[in-house]
This record gives structure tokens, sequence and C-alpha cells, in this order.
């Protein structure tokens, strides 16, 4: 197998530290390059870093570098076709083309996508400035909550649960005049709310077959009890219990939903290579699809990647070559993560205490540094958003630190990552104090 390898991820946050973490624990893997840097990747994983302004440019470090692997980490790169220019120069990368990243990209094309597929779904309606009369009546027709999506991308905050339908009109408005969401809002996806629980599945595409990595569960709310705005996630946790996910549901999953979309991107030529998440609502035992996106979400990534025990590497390589996904072995552990935030997370006026210095209990300096070598360490830490200033980390406003905690049970893993919060300060720090609360 071939060894001194350099790979690079694009994107900084704390879905690619997991990725350059699981990365680092290969010994094939020679350096790992992040772009733009994670000054903590830098520290702490011994990751290099590089900028780039145009493709062109991008291309140019690749060759430099001699990367084998670039592993495309945040969706709007992959909408802006950042693998169709590498693959059209003969450059291996791990995300979908372009064309398959509308996916994610417009929720209106998903939703029109699916409704093709006749796979099940929230009653929607796809709504712009032109047609807003028809968006009122349709929320008149709902029953409440009413749920608003804005079509584009919102790096996880575009979506509005409404109690109220006056409310709702307010905000459409809002939303298609740009005044909220910009762009992104200017076609809204008016739905119903499904009253159930919800799934975050992920698949493993080589563009000719499938496989469907462990269900996690993500806490979108900003506060305990599902209370407060949405936010790109406080926190998830897998192996799921089977009263939440068992072989029956995962069947009805990938019957009614993943193999029909699969089966007609490839019908379509434009087979899928990659990885999907699919936003599942279970509601009385049966699946909905509320959403796709084009990457590993953040931060299921922190929960599902150290249960993998089949090297990333060769997990990322085989479905980039079209090679046979059904070896991928995963640990029989459970995981929790734990999202630390700043204290102005999801407020439009911003603190100007941030960046905030970040200081670490005495024993857990020692295991950072150890970090690539401990392995089957109870947990570690994901970082996110920081900066380096003398030599020294400090916590950025929003998503900052995660807290990652292992066990052979979830309680086990739960109490792991709980306690590795309390052993990270900085000021105004925030996290929920409930993440796996619907399976404990």
């Amino acid at each position: 197998m071939e060894t001194n390898k350099n790979i690079l991820i694009i994107g900084n946050g704390g879905r690619e530290y997991a990725i350059a973490r699981s990365l680092r624990q290969d010994k094939r893997v020679k350096d790992i390059f992040l772009s733009p840097e994670n000054p903590a990747a830098s520290l702490y994983l011994k990751a290099k870093s590089f900028s780039y302004e145009t493709y062109q440019e991008l291309l140019q470090y690749v060759r430099e570098y001699h990367i084998s692997l670039v592993i495309v980490g945040p969706e709007e790169p992959l909408i802006n076709g950042i693998s169709d220019f590498l693959e059209s120069h003969n450059i291996a990368v791990f995300g979908p083309s372009s064309q398959n990243a509308k996916l994610e990209g417009s929720k209106a094309y998903m939703k029109q996508l699916i409704t093709e597929l006749n796979i099940p779904t929230a009653m929607h309606k796809e709504i712009s400035l032109d047609t807003i009369n028809e968006g009122y009546k349709f929320i008149e027709s709902l029953s409440l909550p009413i749920v608003l999506k804005a079509s584009g991308l919102c790096a996880g905050k575009g979506v509005l649960i409404i109690n109220s339908k006056e409310e709702a009109k307010t905000k459409l408005q809002q939303m298609l005049t740009g005044e909220l969401f910009g762009e992104a809002g200017k076609i809204v996806v008016i739905e119903e709310f499904l009253d159930g629980y919800e799934l975050s599945i992920f698949a493993l595409s080589n563009g000719k077959e499938y496989t469907v990595l462990p269900a996690c569960q993500d806490h979108k709310r900003l506060l305990d009890s599902n209370k407060g705005p949405n936010t790109g996630g406080m926190g998830a946790y897998s192996n799921l219990p089977r009263n939440l996910y068992n072989k029956t549901l995962e069947s009805k999953i990938k019957d009614r939903i993943l193999t029909p979309t699969f089966q007609a991107l490839s019908d379509s030529k434009t087979p899928y290579k990659g990885v999907i998440f699919a936003g599942i609502m279970v509601v009385s035992g049966e699946p909905y699809l509320l959403e796709y996106n084009v990457r590993f979400g953040d931060p299921e990534c922190e929960v599902l990647l150290p249960l993998l025990e089949t090297p990333l590497l060769e997990v990322l390589e085989s479905c980039v070559k079209g090679e046979k996904l059904n070896n991928i072995r995963f640990k029989n552990l459970c995981s929790v993560c734990v999202v630390m935030t700043s204290s102005d997370y999801t407020k439009n006026e911003k603190s100007n205490c941030y960046p905030a210095k970040i200081e670490f209990h005495e024993n857990l300096q020692t295991q950072l540094q150890n970090d690539i070598n401990v392995i089957d360490s109870q947990s570690h830490v994901v970082f996110a958003n920081t900066s380096m200033k003398n030599g020294e980390l400090y916590a950025n406003s929003g998503r900052a630190i995660i807290a990652v905690g292992m066990g052979n049970t979830l309680q086990e893993a739960r109490d792991n990552a709980y306690c590795l919060t309390e052993n990270i300060i900085f000021e105004g720090k925030h996290y929920r104090k409930d993440i796996a609360y619907q399976a404990l």
C-alpha cells in the first residue's frame, strides 16, 4: 500500500479538525494540509496550511505539495464546483459534483426531485416574491407550528419554526425581500410541521453502490429542552438505542429514500460520489425526508469518525476510486459530543470579549499535546473556531470547541464528554446540558 501520502482538507472547522485527527493516526499519511488554517490543528495535529484565491492557484498548491487526495469539508465549495474542477485536472477528490451538490444548495430543487420520486416528505410549497399571496394562503391552510426554509445556504440557520400564522406571513415577506437571510431566502419552502423525532443518516457512495453509516442524532436548538433559535448544531451522539433506530427503520429509509435518490442520479448520468446526509423525521415509526446535505454533518462527523475502525483513508479512497464499500467496520462503542460556543452565538450584537483566551486543566493540556498518539482515549477535544496569539489559543465568536466522549454505554460516553467540558474554560462559554436526552 502506498505510503507518505499528503492529504488536503478544504475547510477549517470542527468537522475538518475531526477528519484531520482521524487521518493523523494513519501511518501512511505524511502531511495533512488544511485550507484555510485551523490554528489548533497546526498546534496539536502538526497540520500544515495554505490559502488560495482561485481554483487555478489551488491546483498549483496541490501539485507543488504532491497532494494525493483532496477532501472537501463544507458545502459551499462543492456547490461552486471545486470537485468538478479538480477532477478535470486528474486530482483525486472526495466530494460530489456541483450538479449533485444542488441537493443542498437549493432546497427548492431538492423538494422538486424527491416529489417526482414519491419520496415521503412534509407537505410543502415553493414560494418566490411573485407568488407571495399563494404563500399566505398555504400558511392559512396549515396547522401550527409552521416551518419556513430559506432555499439557499444559511450555515444551518435558515429554518424558522413559527407558532403564529401572522408571524409566519411577516417572516415570509422578510425572507423573500432579502431582509432575512439575504439572497439565500429569496426563494422559500413553506412546510407543514412533522411531529416526531429527527435522525441524521449518512451514506457513503462510490457512484455505483452505497453503504449507510451508524445513525446519529443532532441537537439543533441553542438551549436545553430544544428551546431557543436553530443553530449549526449544539451536540450529537451515536450509537442510538433500538427504540430510536433499528434494522426495520433502516430498511425503510434505504428502500423509500436513499435507493430511489441514488438511482435517479445515476439514471440522469450524474452518479453520486461522496457522502450524503439525509435529515430524517420519524413519525409513528415512519421516516420522512426533511433535507439532504452533501457533506459530513457538523457536529455529527465528530461522533462518527471516532467509531470508525476501518482507516478513514481507505474509506474515502474507496469512494473516489469506485471500489467496494462493504467492509467498513465500526467499533461497538457509543460517542457523544458537546459543542461549546461563545455567549453571543446566534445574537445579532457581537460581544467585544472575543477572541477569549482558552484555559485547560493541567491534565487535559498534557493529553492535548499527546492527542495523536492516544487513539483509544475516553475523551478528546475538537477545535472548531479558534485563533492563535502569542502561542496561546483563543475562542472566537461562534461554535468554538467540541468535547467528545466515548464509552461502552451512551451514559458513559455522555459523562466523559461533559467531564471534558468542565476542564475547558473561556469567557462566556455556553453549552447545552442535555445532549442525548432522548436516548437517556
